[in-house]
């Protein structure tokens, strides 16, 4: 993505597009990605820009509210912001620490719990977590 669709992006989900904003999401939108804060703020740095850990954290959390971003919790310390917001779930490999998309086309899920009256389902999060080690 170049500058003006990543401020069109911004704009179109209600974020204001700062310089550091424009970085972030410019780093994030290279391609179909996985990243942690971590990832997000070396690479925006070493692509020549100056953003703090603070500013990554803050933007991916409002990335992550206004649906720029999907936020994927495999534990309590590894956050994964994930670029691809088709619906889609996941697999982590618990070896490498990589996380890989599945197509929901692979995954059948049988069943659903009944749900309390009026509530709707509005996100489903699977993460098969795999190892090669027994």
């Amino acid at each position: 993505m170049d500058r003006s669709q990543i401020v069109k992006l911004l704009q179109q989900h209600d974020v204001t597009p700062t310089r550091q904003r424009i970085e972030i999401a410019g780093y994030l939108y290279q391609r179909p990605q996985h990243l942690s804060a971590e990832n997000i703020l070396e690479g925006v740095n070493a692509e020549g820009h100056r953003v703090s850990r603070a500013t990554v954290y803050n933007t991916m959390g409002l990335f992550t509210d206004k649906g720029l971003v999907r936020e994927i919790l495999i534990d309590r310390e590894r956050i994964f912001y994930d670029t691809n917001r088709s619906e889609h779930y996941h697999v982590y490999d618990v070896d490498s620490g990589e996380l890989h998309d599945v197509m929901q086309s692979e995954i059948e899920i049988a069943a659903v719990p009944k749900l309390p009256e009026g509530a709707r389902i509005v996100d489903t999060n699977v993460i098969l977590r795999v190892s090669s080690k027994s």
